[in-house]
């Protein structure tokens, strides 16, 4: 998968359903460890609650899902949560929703809600702030080396600049100068780049991969 979606930092939403007051956490993460980071920093700061509630989607092909109901009935919190999360509609034709940690604390209110209740209210209490939190797009770029003779060099950087292709370093080596350049990692981005690469130099550079990385996307 070439992108996927997150959030920007953290949000936070109360719900109240009945006297139950449900106050969700969510956080972007990228590590197990910052999930038990985040649930330790929740726990304290809440130390009074009586639930802490946890689901959370890690990875570009959301390959790690955790759901915990912290005491609540099995069932009725942590996976209505992560549910909430993974059908999370991005864009008209994609759920994609990743790296992120939702917790919900909830305060008893002196009326039981019931498994239906608890469903209900737990998933609505992710779904209402996900509809509030920004949200940014992740997308995975290829790394490409570029050799061009130093005399040169300038010019293919002045121009691929030009054309929108980010230039993220140039290194002198002698007669030849190495640039960094970065192109979406898909096959179409690919061939437009090699394209436009062919086109600046007159066929005379290619560019070799180095590496992928994935970077943000407003």
């Amino acid at each position: 998968m070439a992108r996927y979606t997150t959030i920007a930092g953290s949000h936070r939403h109360e719900l109240e359903v009945r006297r139950s007051r449900f106050i969700t956490v969510l956080q972007r993460v990228e590590s197990e460890d910052e999930v038990r980071d985040l649930l330790t920093r929740v726990r304290r700061e809440f130390h009074d609650a009586r639930h802490h509630c946890s689901a959370v989607v890690l990875g570009p092909s959301r390959e790690i899902q955790r759901a915990n109901d912290d005491g609540e009935p099995s069932g009725t919190a942590g996976q209505p949560m992560l549910d909430a999360i993974i059908r999370r509609a991005t864009s008209p034709d994609r759920a994609d929703l990743s790296d992120l940690a939702a917790i919900v604390v909830r305060y008893f209110g002196g009326i039981l809600l019931g498994a239906g209740g608890l469903v209900r209210a737990y998933s609505d209490s992710v779904s209402q702030a996900l509809d509030a939190a920004p949200m940014i797009t992740r997308e995975r770029r290829q790394l490409l080396e570029i050799a061009a003779p130093s005399a040169t060099a300038g010019r293919v950087e002045n121009e691929l600049r030009a054309v929108g292709t980010p230039v993220l370093a140039v290194h002198y080596e002698g007669e030849l100068a190495h640039l960094t350049v970065a192109v979406d990692d898909d096959a179409a981005a690919m061939g437009s780049f090699s394209s436009r690469l062919a086109a600046i130099t007159a066929g005379e550079l290619t560019a070799v991969p180095v590496s992928r990385e994935w970077v943000d996307r407003g």
